[in-house]
């Protein structure tokens, strides 16, 4: 499937979560809300990625912005992962690829210089208004999160 448009509503979805009850997209509206979609649990790039997220989380919050990290990994692998790393964030499982094909972040990537398919790093910025306002294909892990915020900043959250 293809990926959403920037000004158009974002797909919506329910899935598991690693706290517990289900997360669902369209719950969220009247609130800006980052989907941050990374390949697996407990591997070095995307630790990183939601050790930063978990670090600026009291920033997001105090703009009124839900943050959200979904994989393919079950939401018992996120449990262990939140665990190890005291990790913040609602950790969204996909086993089934729902929101993962529903965003169109499944596919051809390159990784330590293997063609293959799988996972593609990105993240999404929706509006209070439930509109795809920015999106990153995310190629450096390292500092992705501030600008992650700083494009949240913008949308004048509460």
């Amino acid at each position: 499937m293809a990926k959403p448009q920037r000004g158009r509503k974002a797909p919506d979805f329910e899935l598991p979560t690693a706290e517990g009850p289900a997360f669902r997209l369209s719950a969220q509206l009247g609130k800006p809300v980052v989907l941050y979609f990374y390949p697996e649990d407990d591997t070095p790039g995307c630790t990183i990625e939601n050790q930063e997220f978990t670090a600026l989380l009291p920033e997001f919050e105090k703009l009124g912005v839900a943050v959200v990290g979904i994989s393919e990994n079950s939401a018992a692998e996120h449990c262990k992962f939140r665990g190890k790393y005291q990790l913040a964030t609602v950790l969204v499982a996909d086993p089934e690829h729902k929101a993962i094909d529903a965003y169109g972040v499944w596919g051809p990537k390159v990784t330590f210089g293997h063609h293959l398919i799988g996972l593609i790093r990105s993240t999404f910025l929706i509006g209070a208004d439930g509109r795809l306002a920015e999106e990153w294909r995310v190629t450096r892990i390292k500092g992705h999160a501030d600008k992650v915020l700083a494009a949240a900043r913008t949308l004048g959250g509460s």
